[in-house]
C-alpha cells in the first residue's frame, strides 16, 4: 500500500491542473457581464440556432458547425429559435436572436459557457502532451503559463470559434505524437478521428496539423543513430495506417456536417473564396485587403506575454538543440509544430484580422518554455536560476491580474501605450466595450452624441444617449465616441483623420476614445 507521501506525490500532477483548470474558467466567467457581444458572435449563434431549430446552415459556410452548436445549445434550450433569416449573412438573423427576444444577457451568457468545454479541453490536451514527452514538473510549468496567457483567456471569454480550434487541434496534435510514437491502427484511427473533429471545429486545423505531420515525419526519419533506425520509424509508419486516418479523419468531419457532404464541400469552397479575396485589415498605419507576410510575427510579438515570449522562443529553440544531441525528435515536436504553423500562415493567409487565427502557437510555446524551465530547473539548482524562473512567472501572473477583465485587448509593454497604432480589429477592437460606453455617459451626464462605430450591434438597444452616426469625412463638433477600428479602418484610414488633431478627453475601456470637440 501506497504512503501518503507517495500518493501525494502521484496525484499532485492532476491536482494541479484541475485547479488551474478552475482558475482558468473562474476567470473567464468573470469577464462575461463586462462586454457586449463582440463582431462574429451574432452570426456564430445565429448558424447554430438555425442548425438546431430547422437543420439548415445558411449562415457564413465558411465556417464548421460543430463549435457552433456547442455555443447555440444553452440559448436553444433556454427557448431562442430561429427567426427564418435568409442568408449568407447571419448578422441580422443573430442581433435579432439576441435584441428582438428580450433575453440578450442569457443568451449571450449560455453561448459563452459552451465555450468552457474547449478550453478545459485546451488545458487538459497541452497537459497530456507535456507530461507525456517531458514530465510532470513540465506539465505543471505549462498550464501555469497558458492559464495566465491574457490572449488565450481572452479569446476563451468569447463565443468565437479560436479557441475551440485551437483545443481540438491540440488533442490530434496530441494523438498524433502518440501514433508516431507507437504506430498501430487503433492509434491511427484515434488520431484521424480527432483530425476530423478539429476540422469540424475550423478548416483552419487541417493545414495546421499536416504541417505538424510534415515535420514530424521528416524529423522521425532524419533525426535519429542509425540508418537503420530511420527505415524501422517509416516502416512502423505505414501508408495503410496512414490511409486508415484519413479514413477516420473524414468521417469525423462529415459527422461534425451532420452527414452532408454539399455543406462540406460548400464550406471549403467559401473560405478558398475568402482567403483569395483578402479581407480589410490594418496594421502599423496601413489598411490592406490582402494582408502581410509579417502580420502574425508582429502580433506575436506585441500580444505575447514577454516572459513567455523570452521562454517559450528560447525554449523552441533549446528543444531543438537538445532533441538532436539527444537523438530523440518527439522532444522537438512543439518545436517543429510551432515553426511550420506559423511559416503557412505567413506565406499563405490573406485574412489577417487577428492573431487569435494563429491561437494555436501559444500552447505550442507554453510547452516549449515549460519544458525548458523544468530542464534548466532540474540542471542548474541554483538560487540565481531558481529564483529568475519564478520571477519571470510571478511577472506573467501579475501581469495577467493587471490586464483582468481586458484580456481580450490585451498588449504587452512593446506596443507601448498606443496599441491602436499597431493592430486594432479583433487583437483591440471587436466591439466589446459598448456596454461600458453607455454606462460612462450616463455617468458624465451626456444628453447627446456623434458615434463612429463598426460592429454587429444595434445601437438603438445599446441603453445610448440621442446619437447620431458620423460618418468618413464628416466633420462635427460636442460628444464623440470614436470606436478604434472604425477609425483605423474608415474609408481606408483616411475618414477620421482630422480628429487627429484633438486630445480624447478618456479611453473607454480599451477600445472606444472619447472626444469633446468645441464650437468655433
Amino acid at each position: 500500500m501506497p504512503s501518503a507521501r507517495e500518493l501525494a506525490v502521484k496525484i499532485a500532477p492532476q491536482l494541479m491542473l484541475w485547479a488551474s483548470i478552475v482558475i482558468a474558467c473562474l476567470t473567464v466567467a468573470s469577464t462575461y457581464s463586462v462586454f457586449r457581444h463582440t463582431w462574429d458572435e451574432p452570426e456564430h449563434l445565429a448558424a447554430g440556432i438555425a442548425l438546431l431549430d430547422t437543420d439548415k446552415y445558411p449562415y457564413d459556410a465558411q465556417h464548421p458547425p460543430l463549435a457552433r452548436v456547442a455555443m447555440a445549445l444553452g440559448p436553444y434550450l433556454a427557448g431562442a429559435h430561429s427567426h427564418g433569416g435568409v442568408g449568407p449573412s447571419g448578422e441580422q438573423e443573430g442581433r435579432d436572436i439576441l435584441y428582438a427576444e428580450g433575453h440578450y444577457n442569457l443568451y449571450l451568457l449560455l453561448a459563452r459557457l459552451g465555450m468552457l468545454p474547449f478550453l478545459i479541453l485546451l488545458l487538459i490536451a497541452t497537459w497530456r502532451w507535456t507530461r507525456h514527452v517531458y514530465g510532470d514538473a513540465a506539465a505543471g510549468w505549462c498550464v501555469a503559463f497558458l492559464i495566465t496567457t491574457s490572449t488565450v483567456i481572452g479569446h476563451a471569454g468569447v463565443a468565437a470559434l479560436d479557441v475551440p480550434m485551437a483545443a481540438t487541434t491540440m488533442l490530434a496534435l496530441n494523438l498524433l505524437i502518440r501514433w508516431f510514437d507507437a504506430p498501430g491502427v487503433s492509434r491511427a484511427l484515434t488520431f484521424g478521428f480527432a483530425a476530423g473533429i478539429a476540422a469540424g471545429t475550423k478548416l483552419s486545423s487541417i493545414p495546421f496539423i499536416a504541417c505538424a505531420a510534415l515535420t514530424w515525419f521528416l524529423a522521425a526519419w532524419f533525426i535519429s543513430n542509425q540508418a537503420s533506425e530511420r527505415a524501422r520509424t517509416f516502416s512502423r509508419t505505414t501508408f495503410g495506417d496512414a490511409a486508415l486516418a484519413i479514413v477516420a479523419a473524414l468521417c469525423g468531419m462529415l459527422l461534425c456536417f451532420g452527414l452532408n457532404m454539399h455543406a462540406l464541400t460548400a464550406s471549403f469552397a467559401a473560405l478558398t473564396q475568402h482567403n483569395a479575396d483578402g479581407h480589410l485589415s490594418f496594421m502599423l498605419g496601413e489598411v490592406r485587403r490582402t494582408g502581410w507576410w509579417n502580420f502574425y510575427l508582429v502580433a506575436l510579438a506585441v500580444k505575447t506575454p514577454l516572459p513567455l515570449l523570452l521562454l517559450g522562443i528560447g525554449g523552441l529553440c533549446g528543444l531543438l538543440w537538445r532533441a538532436w544531441h539527444e537523438r530523440r525528435w518527439t522532444i522537438a515536436a512543439p518545436s517543429l509544430a510551432f515553426t511550420a504553423i506559423l511559416l503557412f500562415c505567413s506565406a499563405y493567409s490573406h485574412i489577417n484580422i487577428g492573431v487569435r487565427h494563429v491561437l494555436i502557437l501559444f500552447p505550442l510555446m507554453a510547452i516549449g518554455a515549460a519544458a525548458s524551465v523544468s530542464y534548466i530547473w532540474r540542471r542548474f539548482p541554483r538560487y540565481l536560476v531558481r529564483g529568475s524562473i519564478v520571477a519571470l512567472l510571478c511577472w506573467q501572473t501579475i501581469d495577467a491580474i493587471r490586464a483582468h477583465p481586458d484580456h481580450l485587448a490585451y498588449f504587452n509593454m512593446l506596443a507601448g501605450k498606443h496599441p491602436e497604432r499597431i493592430l486594432v480589429d479583433s487583437d483591440l477592437d471587436w466591439g466589446q466595450d459598448l456596454q461600458r460606453l453607455a454606462t460612462r455617459l450616463r455617468e458624465r451626464n451626456i444628453r447627446e452624441v456623434s458615434i463612429v462605430y463598426r460592429g454587429t450591434a444595434d445601437l438603438s438597444q445599446e441603453h445610448l444617449p440621442p446619437y447620431k452616426m458620423l460618418w468618413p469625412h464628416q466633420r462635427t463638433t460636442g460628444w464623440i465616441a470614436v470606436s478604434l477600428l472604425a477609425k483605423a479602418t474608415g474609408d481606408d484610414g483616411r475618414g477620421y483623420t482630422w480628429l487627429d488633431a484633438y486630445r480624447p478627453v478618456e479611453r473607454i475601456g480599451k477600445s472606444i476614445d472619447l472626444y469633446f470637440i468645441p464650437s468655433p
